[in-house]
């Protein structure tokens, strides 16, 4: 019997763009005599709905949005989970959604309530890794270099402007970047050079949370680790992207047709598996499994700082996560699927052993 694959994409998060290109890359590579793929797309209001089953022939960001039966989230996700996802056989869940309400621990914790295994970080991990102000407090209790930053939070802001921007200007100083606390794709982030700029970066990350992080400037180069598996994670070779933009936002990572990967990066002797063992102890850190990529920036004097770690990073055939395993192993972005989803299903097993009573 073919295990049942239930793709859960789009979503009510900025980046539902992101996401639906994600979905069909990952359509198209799975293995259809292994897996019988069942869509299932999340509306940017939080409705569930499905395009029912499709082809790969002609599948496109277009043919994967749907119209919803209900216009109530709750009847909606209850329609999806009482038809769909309650066929028998064998089943995995594949959450394919970037930022809020998919990538934070959300969903998570509706599929581990449903008790069925998903690929990816679980509850605890998700939520850590998104929130990048958590996400750098376990940083700094694992002894992992990070450059100098500070969280705002939005009422704070209101009360205390005056000290905020004066601590900013005296302890972290320009350029820096601003960045919502919970987001990806560099959505939201300003890099600020003087206070006029840095005042209307707060207010541009304040749009899109209501706690967000100011960081020192790092000038160097950004490096890539893709990191994969549970209990053992490995990490791939790093990877670059070779560009030539002083601030890699949103634009420049999916408009610019110029960017060249670099894979393995180019780095002194020594320093490769120096950042391979970094990644591995910072996805250890947050608990995370299933997957991740963990980014660090290389300053001029050769010193590390880890930037983020990514529980859903891109996963297209030009996202870096995938690519790097490609040049580390030879691993195929099916093949790459096919591990993920035997991570969750060992996982999902696991926790099977766990006592619920005394």
């Amino acid at each position: 019997m073919k295990t049942k694959l239930y793709v859960l994409y789009g979503g009510k998060s900025v980046e539902h763009e992101v996401s639906l290109k994600t979905a069909v890359t990952v359509l198209h590579s799975i293995d259809e005599s292994r897996f019988e793929a069942y869509p299932v797309y999340i509306t940017r209001d939080g409705l569930w709905c499905s395009p029912g089953q499709l082809s790969k022939e002609g599948l496109s960001v277009e043919r994967l949005m749907a119209i919803p039966a209900f216009r109530d989230p709750a009847r909606s996700i209850g329609d999806v989970l009482s038809g769909m996802m309650a066929l028998p056989g064998p089943k995995v869940v594949l959450p394919l959604l970037h930022g809020s309400n998919g990538e934070d621990g959300t969903v998570q914790g509706l599929l581990e309530l449903l008790n069925v295994p998903y690929v990816g970080n679980g509850v605890l991990s998700s939520a850590l890794t998104l929130d990048k102000a958590m996400s750098k407090q376990i940083l700094a209790q694992a002894g992992i270099r990070q450059t100098e930053y500070r969280v705002c939070r939005f009422e704070e802001w209101r009360a205390e402007k005056a000290a905020i921007l004066h601590d900013v200007e005296n302890s972290i100083g320009y350029p820096c970047y601003v960045k919502p606390a919970s987001l990806g794709s560099s959505i939201g982030i300003s890099r600020c050079t003087n206070r006029g700029e840095l005042l209307t970066g707060i207010l541009e990350a304040f749009a899109y949370d209501k706690k967000l992080v100011i960081e020192r400037e790092v000038n160097g180069r950004e490096i890539q680790v893709a990191v994969l598996g549970n209990e053992r994670p490995l990490a791939s070779l790093p990877g670059e992207f070779i560009h030539d933009h002083i601030f890699f936002d949103y634009e420049s990572k999916y408009m610019d047709k110029r960017l060249t990967m670099s894979i393995p990066a180019k780095l002194a002797d020594g320093l490769t598996s120096r950042i391979r063992e970094l990644a591995v102890l910072a996805y250890q850190a947050h608990g995370c499994e299933g997957l991740a990529r963990v980014d660090f920036f290389l300053d001029g004097e050769g010193e590390l700082y880890l930037n983020e770690i990514n529980a859903l990073p891109g996963f297209t055939n030009f996202s870096m996560y995938p690519v790097m395993w490609e040049r580390t192993d030879g691993t195929s972005y099916s093949e790459l699927i096919e591990k993920l989803i035997g991570h969750a299903v060992a996982r999902h097993e696991a926790k099977q052993t766990i006592r619920y009573t005394r």
